[in-house]
């Protein structure tokens, strides 16, 4: 099962397959962290909280 790199969080595989690059199969972030978020290829910290 994929987990996000970030904070274990399980994943999809289809949701794994869309967001990683190819030979990767956890993403670096997921829909929850709220932490980071992805930007372009890298991760960084977010900017302000996520709503939900």
């Amino acid at each position: 099962m994929p987990e996000c790199q970030n904070c274990g969080s399980f994943v999809t595989a289809d949701y794994a397959r869309v967001f990683t690059p190819n030979g990767v199969e956890s993403p670096r972030v997921c829909p929850q962290c709220e932490d980071k978020i992805r930007d372009g290829a890298d991760v960084r910290e977010a900017r302000s909280t996520r709503r939900g």
